[in-house]
């Protein structure tokens, strides 16, 4: 190296500091998995992410207190209400529903319909709707014996 060189690499030029700005941070319009169960005595509603980790959890007995009621679509709308709530700080603009029945029945209980209605209403887009409910297929054998369950 000659001296100039040597003489270059020593002089770095002086950045002056300015004043940094803030940095707005725009919320990602971001995807999210409804899990939906409902039964005909309690409804469950879990949101994943895309990966799978929870994001939240909801079931009928968080809302109302009455063991009878937990499985009734109005309080279905309060649970897509609070799930709403939660999930709208996160930046989730889609959504993706799952909806699962008890394995074996022929329909969902119904507060599924609640849900997926007080969601788009919400104003979340609703990018597809499944079914995921079990069929079993053979497996063991149902109880009652071999002429069923007599009165």
């Amino acid at each position: 190296m000659t001296a100039k060189n040597k003489e270059e690499i020593k002089e770095e030029p002086k950045i002056e500091k300015l004043k940094e700005e803030p940095k707005i941070t725009v919320a990602k319009e971001s995807e999210a998995v409804v899990n939906i169960y409902t039964s005909f005595n309690n409804t469950i509603v879990h949101v994943t992410d895309m990966a799978g980790r929870t994001i939240s959890k909801v079931t009928g007995g968080m809302v109302t207190k009455h063991d009878r009621l937990k499985a009734n679509p109005t309080i279905a709308m309060f649970i897509a209400k609070r799930i709403s709530e939660e999930i709208k700080d996160l930046g989730i603009k889609s959504l993706y529903v799952r909806i699962r029945a008890k394995t074996r029945n022929p329909a969902p209980g119904p507060g599924a319909h609640a849900i997926v209605k007080s969601l788009s209403r919400e104003g979340f887009k609703i990018l597809n709707i499944l079914d995921t409910t079990r069929i079993p297929r053979g497996g063991p054998k149902k109880k009652g014996g071999r002429r069923g369950r007599r009165p």
